[in-house]
């Protein structure tokens, strides 16, 4: 009786739960001409709707299977539910982290947490850019604040793992550095993240 209950709220809850492809804060022309209005609505419209409408179809699948009660078959569905579901989190962070309005020197609580974990903004981007560059075939930067100790860290995650699950940090800003992100417009030079940095909204988080 008891196990039949869980399953049943466990298949509703997955049923009612459609995940949605969120309005960007600004138009697709908006960021050029440091990112061209083309990626913006490829990115958008094509790849980040893609993670959305595969992670409703993953939910679908999950909710069958926990009411099956076949375990082998959830467990199966990990790795779609961790990439779709990854990729839709990690892009709705980052669309909200862009900004036509962006760049400049962050300021109050959050200058004085960057201050005093890295000495200094520039340095912030500075080793944010090296651990971002760094990243092997796709992934994501990020810098986030370790609940524990309440400080900044700088972390990468390989293809579209999400940060809080994957490291327990809560994200601040991401930079995507999967080909899609750039490749139009610059072709195989990722983006300098001098560039990027003055398009991030980080002065208002």
């Amino acid at each position: 009786m008891l196990q039949s209950r869980i399953l049943r709220l466990s298949r509703l809850g997955l049923s009612r739960c459609k995940y949605t492809l969120p309005e960007l804060p600004y138009k697709y022309d908006a960021l050029e001409p440091v990112v061209n209005r083309d990626i913006m609505e490829i990115h958008h419209s094509k790849h980040h709707a893609t993670y959305v409408n595969n992670l409703n179809a993953v939910a679908d699948k999950v909710s069958a299977a926990v009411e099956e009660g076949n375990a082998s078959a959830i467990i199966g569905l990990h790795g779609a539910l961790k990439f779709n579901g990854g990729g839709h989190i990690n892009h709705s962070i980052f669309w909200n982290n862009l900004s036509p309005n962006g760049g400049g020197l962050p300021s109050g609580d959050l200058l004085s947490a960057i201050e005093a974990e890295f000495g200094s903004f520039d340095q912030l981007k500075a080793k944010m850019s090296a651990a971002t560059i760094a990243v092997q075939g796709s992934g994501w930067g990020w810098l986030g604040v370790n609940p524990e100790n309440k400080r900044l860290q700088i972390a990468t995650c390989a293809n579209q793992d999400p940060l809080h699950a994957t490291t327990g940090l809560t994200p601040l800003l991401g930079i995507d550095v999967w080909e899609h992100a750039y490749y139009l417009q610059y072709k195989n030079v990722r983006l300098s993240m001098s560039i990027v940095f003055g398009m991030l909204s980080i002065g208002k988080m």
